[in-house]
């Protein structure tokens, strides 16, 4: 029995720490900057924008390279016209001259030269005599800026989503306690009315009253719940997890910092605005564009060298230079005129975005002041009052004075402050999310 117990023990013992270590562990509470660091680590669209930069990237050094050389083995004398012959040519039938030998039959074996065509193996370059290529490595680098602010872009997209649904599952949640917590009061106004129709202050109706009351809020408390996974679904993927996966308590931040100027707010969006820094790059992208159609007037070079054998020479080296003729000149002009037209609306269209970048980023600091004020004032003011307001209401009419109306109406003043409240938080968080998208301000960048 004792052996039993030894062996039995420890066994319980493992399987009781295998089952501990097999539970899932609780996620920790996530904070706002946890959020955004997952949308921009997870979100494919991050990904791939980053993927079109990198390959961006690579561009300069393909189109600033030279055309490939070409080796051309050629043969370039073949008299098809004698190959029926393949006799030697007799020797002469006059008598030769006085101290002349005389001629032998010709052949064609015996000597590297003795064959019927001539051959060569030639290496041809060709390359520009002008800095085209120079200029078209400088377009190619702008297409690579832009597509790294691309990339930025998107990622302040993401993150504004991301900061989005996070507030929107925050205000779900938080709205749920309020609705509990009404329904706990409005339980409150059930026992109170129970009480007077009990003793005979009161009557039926008003117990039915705020038994209407309890099942409303009962009923909203339901549809928060479908809400709130509603919410957790977007928030998981505007991250980039699957809509399935729970989600933890939610840590919001401070939100009631100091605001920035307004010329503060201006400054960070000129300054860092990926919007900007792409019209920059439309910009130098047209600007190379010109000075490549223009140095289209200036000729290609050709340089040509090679090995060669001829039947009458025999073994020797080739040597060829060529320029092409750049003579349309319509042409060349009218794509010099097409790149200027071009780089005049990539100009207008940066002065363009840069009034409107600036108007956007004071609109949202505007915006933000509007919604912190009200915040401010719900938190400090409004809320307290009316929590102040609904227990001396409630009191005096459970003594058995006053009326139901008057403690229905102190109660829906209060449930529609904490709900307002609720909203404002909301807002105000978004309104900060929104500043930080129109100045360019990442959670890990400090303007």
């Amino acid at each position: 029995m004792k052996a039993t117990r030894f062996v039995f023990l420890p066994l319980l013992a493992l399987l009781s720490t295998g089952f501990c270590l097999a539970q899932p562990e609780m996620p920790a509470p996530w904070p706002l900057e946890a959020v955004v660091d997952m949308a921009r680590e997870q979100r494919q669209e991050i990904i791939a924008a980053r993927a079109r930069a990198d390959a961006a990237r690579e561009r300069p050094v393909i189109v600033s390279a030279l055309e490939d050389p070409m080796l051309a083995p050629s043969i370039d004398h073949y008299p098809f016209d004698r190959m029926a012959s393949e006799e030697p040519m007799p020797a002469s039938t006059e008598p030769p001259m006085e101290g002349e030998p005389a001629s032998a039959p010709i052949t064609t074996s015996g000597d590297d030269n003795d064959r019927r065509y001539d051959w060569s193996v030639s290496i041809e370059q060709r390359f520009p005599l002008s800095k085209v290529l120079t200029h078209r490595r400088h377009a190619a680098e702008a297409d690579a800026e832009k597509a790294a602010a691309e990339a930025d872009r998107m990622a302040l997209d993401v993150e504004l989503e991301a900061i989005t649904a996070f507030y929107m599952v925050q205000e779900k949640r938080r709205m749920a306690t309020v609705v509990q917590q009404q329904i706990a009061l409005a339980r409150q106004f059930v026992n109170a009315a129970n009480a007077r129709y009990g003793s005979g202050s009161g009557n039926q109706s008003e117990v039915l009253r705020v038994e209407v009351e309890v099942a409303r809020l009962e009923s909203s408390a339901r549809a928060l719940q479908a809400g709130i996974r509603s919410a957790e679904a977007m928030l998981n993927t505007s991250i980039g997890r699957d809509t399935g996966m729970p989600v933890p308590d939610l840590v919001s931040p401070k939100l009631d910092n100091p605001l920035p100027s307004r010329d503060e707010v201006s400054a960070a969006a000129l300054r860092q605005r990926p919007e900007l820094q792409m019209g920059n790059a439309e910009l130098s992208r047209a600007m190379a564009d010109v000075q490549a159609m223009r140095s289209m007037y200036s000729p290609m070079g050709m340089v040509r060298v090679g090995y060669a054998s001829t039947m009458a020479e025999g073994k020797g080296a080739m040597l060829m230079v060529g320029v092409s003729l750049p003579i349309w000149r319509d042409k060349l002009r009218g794509g010099v005129a097409e790149a200027r037209a071009m780089e005049r609306m990539a100009s207008a269209d940066l002065e363009s975005m840069k009034r409107m970048v600036e108007g956007d980023a004071i609109a949202a600091r505007d915006q933000l002041e509007v919604a912190q004020i009200q915040y401010l004032a719900l938190r400090d003011d409004v809320v307290p009052r009316a929590h102040r307001l609904i227990q001396p209401t409630l009191s005096v009419y459970a003594s058995g004075q006053g009326n139901l109306f008057a403690v229905i109406e102190a109660a829906q003043a209060l449930w529609d402050v904490e709900a307002e409240f609720v909203m404002a938080e909301t807002t105000l968080g978004v309104a900060w999310a929104l500043l930080d998208r129109m100045t360019g301000t990442t959670k890990d960048h400090t303007p």
